[in-house]
């Protein structure tokens, strides 16, 4: 052990304070953009997320579930989103017993003004070198299913837990995995952190998937 490994406060909690900087900047950007929008961010959340959900709307207990905060407060979001004319309540096709909260097409269209607007943090993103971005990526992914394990995050749509992913299903460096729902290769720039299409693999499958992705990386790290 060294002057410094006494000294210096654990690696993973100086990684946490640094990313907790990044956060305070990415909220700051959230607001920027939700108020451009005539939003907050809850709102704008609650927004993008029923709108990467397609047709078929979602739940208010997923909503709640998702971004992380009481029903009521879900219900104040959608309730003052559906005044502005950007979601609609119908009866889910699936239990018409039940509500489901879709994007109207006025919301649709702040979803895609959204996704136009360059943030900070994504400007901040982009002087990394495109290799960078993508480890980063890849640890990124790592945390959220670290944390999705953890049950401190509600299930994420991503590539490596889905049933159609097939990890390092090819020669190809550039584009090693495959994706069978399309039937086509893709490199890990690609993976997906919220996929429309994502269908859980069951937990076996899913976790043979994850060992072989993240064995794999690991082995290339470190030859």
């Amino acid at each position: 052990m060294t002057l410094f490994d006494a000294i210096t406060t654990p690696l993973p909690r100086r990684l946490r304070e640094g990313l907790d900087r990044i956060a305070a900047a990415m909220r700051a950007d959230e607001w920027g953009v939700a108020e451009e929008a005539g939003l907050t961010p809850t709102q704008l959340h609650a927004l993008t997320f029923i709108a990467g959900r397609g047709e078929a709307g979602m739940r208010l207990r997923a909503v709640a579930e998702h971004l992380g905060v009481t029903q009521p407060t879900a219900t104040d979001s959608i309730a003052a989103l559906a005044r502005k004319g950007l979601v609609t309540k119908l009866a889910d096709p699936a239990d018409k017993r039940a509500i489901a909260i879709r994007v109207t097409p006025a919301g649709c269209d702040v979803v895609r003004a959204i996704g136009l607007a360059m943030t900070s943090a994504e400007r901040a993103l982009e002087t990394l070198t495109p290799q960078e971005q993508q480890t980063l990526l890849d640890l990124v992914i790592k945390t959220i299913r670290a944390l999705q394990k953890a049950e401190a995050i509600p299930p994420q749509r991503l590539c490596v837990s889905c049933r159609h992913f097939r990890p390092h299903a090819h020669a190809d460096a550039e584009l090693p995995h495959h994706c069978a729902l399309v039937d086509a290769a893709f490199g890990g720039r690609h993976l997906r952190l919220d996929c429309p299409e994502h269908d859980p693999a069951p937990p076996a499958e899913s976790e043979a998937a994850w060992s072989l992705f993240a064995h794999h990386d690991a082995h290339q790290a470190g030859a």
